[in-house]
């Protein structure tokens, strides 16, 4: 079994047009759309021409694109790898944006490629490494729509507009919430001429969004898939069919694409996710739904306020100087006012006994007669694959038409 990287290299020589595109090919364009496309294609608001992929390996700021050094390595071999073969070499990009307003508390970022087989792939960014973009996420708790959101909706109508013929849309983690949200709120002409929506481990909706938003008229569409111990994807997971796939790692590590597997020319899948994992995610789900909107926004604000008080402006920032990262946390913490210290308190006391009862849920209905005497004998719990008793859970990381 390989990964996208391997898929690449062997299916790469076929065109679109003599092998259509895949979940594989999906899982690639969603990546890639992580890539820094500024200044290298088209902004969505000019008029300027599509241009390939392969002419940017000759753009005097092509190392640009590989500004994201957390997976600087992975990237740099994904675009290599659709650089070999015939299949991606001369796919054309266009209408790229990205917006990351601190004030709104918004990271926003979308590429449009186009494939020889005359269809388009609208790609949605998932969050990057900007600490604004994983603030954006955590809004989606009570907040609908957040601002990017909002811009994926435009986006999608400004794009449709400007293209001819069918497109898929898709995403990696919020990207793949993004493509759905733009899916369900564009106009019925332009859901019409989507082909198939893909979410990658991307977080589901509150009920009463998918309500309002009449998710029914393009559920159809909707492919989403999760590794077997996901997280991200399983935010407010309900109504939507998913999938599941193998990783080749475990736990939160599982939400990075890479370690998705592949056979042939397509993901390998599993009949369900770790049984562990999904009771962890309903148990988490079910707190947050338990919480009003002012815990909720409280809870989210003072984490933020927490993790920006580390000076840092991204991710990477806060993992290159820990130390002071921390230091600047703790006395963060210490500024907390006490009605907002005894909220964060409550809360995190009601997820635990949420996660207790759900517990005991699972243990009274499972008759006695599933514990084997291999099983008693180890006290492992039965039915539970070997790689999940070894599961590391506290792992810290992880106007211009196209022709």
């Amino acid at each position: 079994m390989g990964t996208v990287l391997n898929y690449l290299e062997k299916y790469g020589k076929y065109t679109f047009q003599e092998m259509p595109l895949t979940e594989v090919d999906s899982l690639a364009l969603c990546q890639l759309s992580y890539l820094k496309f500024d200044d290298l294609v088209p902004d969505v608001r000019r008029d300027g021409p599509a241009v390939t992929l392969e002419s940017l390996k000759e753009h005097p700021e092509f190392e640009k694109l590989f500004g994201d050094v957390r997976f600087e390595k992975e990237n740099r071999a994904l675009f290599e790898g659709m650089m070999q073969g015939l299949r991606f070499r001369h796919m054309r990009l266009n209408y790229y944006v990205n917006v990351v307003e601190e004030q709104r508390e918004t990271q926003f970022s979308a590429v449009t490629c186009f494939l020889d087989d005359g269809t388009a792939y609208v790609a949605f960014r998932g969050t990057d490494e900007t600490i604004v973009g994983w603030k954006e996420d955590f809004n989606m708790a009570f907040l609908s729509p957040v601002p990017g959101q909002a811009y994926s909706a435009k986006y999608l109508e400004a794009v449709a507009s400007r293209i001819r013929g069918p497109f898929f849309v898709g995403g990696h983690s919020k990207g793949g919430n993004l493509a759905v949200y733009s899916s369900m709120n564009c106009t019925p002409d332009v859901q019409e001429r989507i082909m198939r929506i893909y979410s990658l481990d991307g977080p589901g909706f509150r009920p009463e969004v998918l309500e309002k938003c009449g998710y029914g008229k393009v559920a159809h569409k909707v492919v989403k898939i999760l590794p077997h111990s996901s997280l991200v994807g399983m935010l407010f997971q309900s109504d939507m069919h998913f999938q599941v796939v193998k990783s080749n790692t475990f736990g939160l590590l599982q939400h990075d694409p890479f370690t998705w597997q592949v056979v042939s020319n397509h993901l390998v899948h599993v009949n369900q996710l770790y049984e562990r994992r999904k009771n962890m995610d309903n148990a988490l789900n079910e707190w947050i739904l338990s919480l009003d909107e002012r815990q909720l926004c409280t809870f989210v604000d003072t984490m933020y306020q927490v993790i920006t008080a580390s000076q840092a402006r991204n991710l990477i920032d806060f993992t290159a100087e820990w130390k002071r990262s921390m230091n600047g946390m703790i006395g963060a913490l210490k500024e907390v006012d006490d009605e907002t210290r005894d909220m964060l308190k409550e809360m995190i006391r009601s997820l635990f006994e949420i996660a207790r009862s759900s517990r005991k849920k699972q243990s009274a209905a499972k008759p006695e007669g599933d514990r084997g005497p291999a099983a008693r004998k180890r006290g492992t719990k039965p039915g539970i694959p070997e790689q999940e008793k070894n599961y590391p859970g506290r792992l810290p990381e992880s106007r211009n038409s196209e022709k």
